[in-house]
């Protein structure tokens, strides 16, 4: 019920980028232009000022951007509220999720929510974990997964499982013949890493800094953008990577790939995110609620 320029106004002033909101929306540049152009002309006024590469919100642009937080919103509880009048669950649902929780976790838990409830049209997103919390703080996804903390503080976090990142490699290669890692180990082999952004990157980073170990002073062959392409490539004994452990399980069963603890051991929270407000739909909140108890389970195996 919103309207539609609202949404792309809003969209560009958290984003303070015609191309970010674009991404942002599924739209494109152009589109999101023309849109804005729109709202400027039915207001008669500038509402962001563009020069030398970047944009701000003009003064009117500061408060269009207060009335627009307050009109998305009561227009998505409105829909919602009315959707929920039949008493039954149902609705499109919008999961967004880092690479590895959406191809290793999320699959079997979005099928037997799917199931329960019928009518409920979930959509997958897939992405790395900074695009996800983005999109989530812009309200282009009802709710995130992400393998690293939130740095939205419009986000609302909850931590919903732990996961252990280990060192993966050929069973060929050198580092196979070991029982655990430090990180010290691996400063003189080739690394094959996930890309900036990936939550799997900055866990990694974060853990060999503090052990003392300059990422940057890896020998970085490659990096790729999923744990399905990462695990090919380290198959290959191209050399090592540091991924999730439930990214390896069948990799490991076939014999294709060793999996090496590290020492010490670098585990991470997973967290779930959605926005700070105060309405959240009955869908959301059941989602919410049976994706945290399936999410569990992954912590105990």
């Amino acid at each position: 019920m919103a309207d539609r320029r609202l949404q792309v106004f809003h969209a560009v002033a958290k984003q303070l980028s015609f191309t970010k909101a674009a991404d942002v929306l599924f739209m494109t540049q152009p589109a999101v232009t023309f849109q804005i152009k729109q709202l400027e002309e039915h207001f008669n006024t500038r509402l962001f000022d563009r020069g030398h590469g970047k944009i701000t919100l003009t003064p009117a642009g500061e408060l269009v951007l207060d009335y627009a937080k307050k009109i998305l919103g009561l227009s998505a509880e409105m829909d919602v509220r009315l959707s929920e009048m039949t008493g039954e669950i149902s609705g499109s649902l919008l999961v967004g999720a880092s690479t590895t929780i959406a191809e290793f976790m999320l699959p079997r838990i979005l099928g037997e929510f799917k199931s329960l409830h019928p009518k409920v049209k979930p959509r997958l997103i897939v992405a790395n974990s900074e695009a996800i919390e983005t999109r989530v703080a812009e309200h282009t996804l009802d709710i995130g997964l992400i393998e690293s903390p939130s740095h939205q503080s419009d986000l609302e976090t909850e931590n919903c499982c732990d996961d252990e990142l280990q060192v993966i490699c050929s069973p060929k290669f050198p580092l196979a013949k070991f029982k655990e890692l430090t990180p010290k180990q691996l400063i003189d082999q080739p690394y094959i890493s996930r890309e900036p952004g990936s939550g799997t990157r900055e866990n990694t980073d974060a853990y060999l800094q503090e052990a003392g170990v300059d990422p940057d002073s890896l020998q970085l062959v490659m990096e790729l953008g999923s744990p399905e392409a990462l695990n090919g490539v380290v198959e290959t004994g191209l050399g090592f990577a540091i991924v999730s452990r439930i990214a390896v399980v069948k990799a490991q069963r076939l014999g294709d790939l060793v999996a090496i603890p590290l020492k010490p051991r670098l585990v991470r929270h997973l967290s779930m995110v959605y926005p700070k407000e105060k309405f959240r739909s009955r869908l959301v909140v059941t989602f919410v609620d049976f994706a945290s108890e399936k999410l569990k389970q992954f912590s105990l195996k």
